[in-house]
């Protein structure tokens, strides 16, 4: 299929078949397109927990207000925000710049030297959002790759972080849930698989301004 095809094929997948599961090829491939998400000035400020153990799965729907996609998929992602974004964090990316690029430190040091002032002039509450802005970004790479690999999923906000949290032991990961992606495979009798799409249409949502 064309990159349009799988847009079309794709959709929020309300009933996965749960006999069904994803090859560990698969899991790789969305590990390394999560890797490769763009993210606002290269920090990656964020984690990927894929979870493959339906105990957990199933105890995890109860605080997913009983979406059964989270019990029913092959593997449950959970995409999460680092808690800490300090002047560390920074010198460290800065490092694999220099170690991977060969960038001579002077030319880095500047920016470097930017950001970290910048972030220690936001709050808690602004970094915060602003790491969640790129698990936004993650999600929308990892919903358009697996419509490329056939692999369905189905975004979802509606769950209770800090119970996600408390059950998985984020906080002594220095880690936030913010996003939940269930995926798989659609079971045969998911009556939304056949629906078509309502959407705005393309003239409603794209303004084209040229010379």
């Amino acid at each position: 299929m064309n990159i349009i095809e799988s847009l079309q094929w794709r959709y929020a997948t309300k009933k996965f078949d749960n006999q069904k599961i994803l090859s560990q090829d698969k899991i790789d491939l969305i590990s390394e397109a999560f890797n490769l998400t763009a993210t606002s000035y290269g920090l990656q400020p964020l984690q990927l927990l894929i979870i493959k153990d339906k105990k957990i799965q199933k105890e995890l729907t109860e605080h997913s207000w009983n979406q059964q996609q989270v019990a029913d998929a092959s593997h449950l992602l959970v995409i999460c925000i680092e808690n800490k974004i300090d002047a560390k964090y920074i010198t460290k990316y800065f490092e694999s710049v220099k170690s991977i690029r060969n960038t001579p430190s002077e030319i880095l040091k500047p920016f470097e030297e930017q950001l970290i002032t910048s972030f220690t002039q936001k709050s808690k509450e602004e970094i915060s959002i602003w790491a969640t802005k790129q698990a936004y970004l993650a999600m929308g790479n990892l919903l358009t790759v697996c419509a490329i690999e056939k692999i369905d999923a189905c975004p979802m906000e509606g769950f209770i972080p800090e119970k996600y949290d408390e059950i998985l032991n984020l906080k002594d990961l220095g880690l936030t849930s913010v996003l939940v992606l269930p995926i798989g495979y659609r079971a045969e009798d998911d009556m939304f698989s056949e629906l078509k799409k309502v959407r705005r249409g393309v003239q409603n949502m794209v303004v084209n301004i040229s010379s």
